[in-house]
């Protein structure tokens, strides 16, 4: 078993082909993730450079921060503003923070400007706050949305607005923001719902990661009616992939891929991450399916809030015993 999770950790650092042979094909119980969507990150020098471009054939720069002085006040120029709690809300159970409808989330992601064809395609850049908060959550959040809708080039800023203001500029203006234009069939199916979520968890090659704190997810807080996290699922934090001075700045793979490896999550693997709102999960999604490349990673977009609303399922605090 040691060695080969030793192999597999290998193709973490790019061994492309050898990552394709490890990989078992596709059960019936499990389709391989078909999005074409891309999202990487982008540094600020690089941000900058497509800042100078002209605003119709630039970059769409999206702030995703929830205050909107905290954008009036200052933002990258020609950033638009879309709030990334707008894009949730109560769903008809009484669950807050619940993804919206679709058709309502892409008429937000349109008014902002986003498209997925056409001549208002292009790049989509999106950041918020960095330092030692949790803003970059926000903007993880954010893309993940525009990878489920289908938005073919996705970045995030490395370091966030934090690294970015320190060297450029700021702005207060606000621009022009063309309506995009969202294909209706261009979902994409990187994050399952509570019955999916039901029926996947407890398969063979599945993996579930809490990317909680370890106290929330040991139900040692203050937050949660309900304590402790879902029956199987291991903790991975989602700031053991940041810097801890800016959390909005990753670290390489090559520093994470012991924990993971040591973890159980490789690349063969079916893997679930969830969170308390998705916010996290989202951050570690990015992580493990854009910067560790490994090919089937998928959201739990109800998470923790919504699971333990429902009173009927089991809940744990203990850590699960090792899965071979």
């Amino acid at each position: 078993m040691r060695k080969s999770r030793e192999i597999v950790a290998a193709s973490l650092l790019g061994a492309g082909a050898l990552l394709s042979v490890l990989l078992p094909s596709a059960s019936p119980a499990f389709a391989r993730n078909t999005n074409k969507s891309k999202v990487s990150l982008i540094s600020t020098t690089d941000l900058q450079t497509a800042v100078s471009a002209a605003q119709t054939t630039g970059p769409l720069i999206l702030d995703a921060r929830g205050g909107y002085k905290d954008y009036i006040s200052g933002h990258v120029p020609g950033a638009r503003h879309i709030n990334f709690d707008t894009l949730r809300g109560t769903d008809a159970s009484g669950v807050p923070v619940q993804y919206l409808p679709d058709d309502m989330t892409r008429e937000l992601l349109e008014r902002a400007g986003v498209a997925t064809s056409g001549r208002m395609l292009r790049e989509t850049i999106v950041y918020a706050d960095g330092g030692a908060g949790d803003g970059v959550l926000s903007a993880t959040m954010v893309a993940y949305v525009l990878e489920k809708f289908g938005v073919p080039n996705v970045r995030i800023l490395d370091g966030g607005l934090d690294d970015y203001a320190a060297v450029n500029k700021t702005s207060q203006e606000y621009p022009l923001t063309p309506r995009g234009k969202i294909a209706p069939a261009s979902l994409s199916p990187v994050g399952v719902d509570l019955k999916t979520l039901l029926v996947d968890k407890d398969k063979k090659n599945v993996v579930m990661i809490d990317a909680r704190p370890e106290n929330e997810y040991l139900g040692n807080d203050t937050v949660w009616p309900r304590k402790g996290h879902i029956p199987g699922a291991i903790s991975i934090p989602w700031r053991k992939v940041v810097d801890a001075k800016n959390s909005h700045k990753f670290l390489s793979v090559a520093e994470t891929q012991k924990m993971f490896i040591d973890a159980g999550v490789t690349p063969d693997k079916d893997i679930i991450v969830y969170c308390g709102t998705s916010r996290e999960g989202s951050l570690l999604r990015f992580y493990l399916r854009h910067m560790a490349g490994y090919p089937n990673v998928r959201l739990y977009e109800g998470s923790w809030k919504e699971y333990a609303a429902r009173r009927e399922l089991p809940v744990q605090t203990a850590a699960p015993a090792a899965r071979g």
